[in-house]
């Protein structure tokens, strides 16, 4: 599944990446991990946010 997830991604005319990050929830305190896809140019101002 996964594999067809990437292929897909690769075709076109932009460039995806996978973004990853882990986020703390102010009940528990336990971190969980939240995943998007989105294109390269938007990455930086993604991670940039909190």
């Amino acid at each position: 599944m996964a594999k067809k997830v990437v292929a897909s991604l690769q075709t076109g005319g932009k460039s995806y990446s996978k973004v990853i990050r882990s986020v703390r929830s102010e009940k528990t305190g336990a971190y969980t991990f939240k995943e998007e896809i989105v294109p390269n140019e938007k990455v930086k101002e993604l991670l940039a946010k909190k």
